[in-house]
């Protein structure tokens, strides 16, 4: 936070971040209780929709993110999702919207999202430079879930008082502060990386490099399982609120501030780390099985919020430090390439996950969708859990988890 450029940053990010949180409350609710009878699936869809094109456009949003000037990319892509957001609103509060509406705004706002995405993660490195990217990491995912801390609490409030049509708008007004933030940056302050794609055929390079890398891999296998099936929290939480608690708009938004209190305190702890740890890597993920069995039978809706908080707290922990580990560790001139890779498998498997649990909680009940989070995150902490044990005999990892970073003449290599 010493750093202008940063905290000018952080702070229109932050502002950003919560109508986003806003907007996303909001949506789910819409689509669960105002444009259909509590249809879980249909949730799903929404968001597969939303996450779905950062999957598919992977190649070309990495490739943009590593050719084009970052700040640029990003002007563009907050602006046109602040289009969309008043869009939404607009349509929204003047009571014409269908369910239809609502699935092309989520596809449009994927597929900027998905350029905005890996522009964003490697913009990180240019305003703090390599020494502190773990930290700027750490710092963006609390101002990320603080944000979400206020979002959802004030959305449910105001669905409950008003509409969800206002939510929408006040979100759209929120960009505002990350563009006023991108142009208020001192450019001549920036660190920025080399550029290592010329064109289309520099789209490969990043797929090879990531091939190369056993220690991504695994990350990436993780960070796969944990967004498709893991992270589908605003169908579980509307689910278990509408259906299992019978509960109204405003306590969905209190528990989705629940899990906020617990990803926050998560990604300070990251903070604290100078480097990525193997440790939270692993035990987070180990960790959020457990949270999930938890929630899942939960006998009340406080012990659900607990739960919760907990899920967030521990799903923080492997996401801070797995996005720090993938940053730190890849050469300057591809790591728009492996973020947007990295963001394609962690959110783009949504599509994938989503309508699967949502037909889980619609078939079986919401605590049956929740179990399914649990058993494939078990999975994937089975798989992480072997590769750390045949790793720790190696020579690039410490016995507390710690990384030694390899220097960065071998990362680079990316050329066959």
């Amino acid at each position: 936070m010493r750093l202008f450029n940063y905290r000018t940053w952080f702070t229109g990010a932050l502002i950003s971040n919560v109508g986003a949180w806003m907007q996303s409350t909001a949506l789910s609710w819409t689509v669960l209780t105002v444009l259909t009878e509590n249809d879980a699936t249909a949730v799903g869809i929404n968001m597969a929709l939303q996450f779905g094109p950062q999957l598919l456009l992977v190649p070309v949003s990495g490739l943009i993110a590593d050719k084009y000037d970052r700040r640029k990319v990003l002007l563009v892509t907050q602006s046109a999702m602040g289009v969309l957001a008043l869009i939404l609103g607009v349509v929204v509060t003047t009571g014409l919207v269908e369910l239809w509406h609502v699935q092309l705004f989520a596809l449009a706002f994927g597929i900027v999202q998905a350029f905005d995405m890996p522009a964003r993660q490697a913009f990180v490195s240019e305003l703090v430079g390599q020494g502190d990217i773990a930290n700027a990491v750490a710092l963006n995912s609390a101002s990320f879930h603080g944000a979400r801390l206020i979002g959802p609490a004030v959305a449910g409030v105001l669905i409950a008082l008003v509409a969800p049509g206002p939510v929408f708008l006040i979100n759209a007004v929120t960009f505002i502060a990350m563009i006023v933030a991108l142009l208020r940056i001192r450019r001549s302050e920036l660190q920025p990386s080399p550029r290592g794609a010329k064109g289309f055929g520099d789209i490969v390079e990043g797929f090879r490099y990531v091939r190369k890398r056993g220690d991504l891999l695994i990350v990436f296998v993780m960070a796969f399982i944990l967004g498709t099936f893991g992270l589908n929290f605003p169908i579980y939480i509307s689910t278990m609120t509408s259906v299992e608690y019978r509960a109204d708009a405003s306590t969905f938004g209190i528990l989705s501030s629940a899990m906020a209190i617990g990803s926050v305190t998560g990604a300070l702890l990251a903070a604290r780390s100078e480097r990525p740890r193997w440790t939270y890597i692993i035990g987070g993920i180990g960790s959020f099985v457990l949270a999930c069995v938890f929630a899942a039978l939960a006998p009340s809706i406080w012990v659900f919020g607990v739960a919760l908080a907990v899920a967030g707290f521990t799903a923080q922990l492997f996401m801070t430090n797995a996005n720090s580990m993938v940053q730190l560790t890849s050469a300057p001139e591809v790591r728009g390439r492996v973020m947007a890779l990295y963001g394609a498998v962690f959110m783009g498997g949504t599509p994938i996950g989503a309508p699967i649990v949502g037909w889980v909680a619609d078939l079986f009940g919401p605590r049956s969708g929740i179990l399914v989070a649990a058993a494939t995150c078990l999975i994937a902490f089975v798989a992480g859990a072997i590769w750390w044990a045949r790793a720790r005999r190696g020579d690039r990892m410490t016995r507390t988890g710690t990384l030694t970073l390899p220097p960065a003449t071998e990362s680079v290599d990316v050329v066959k």
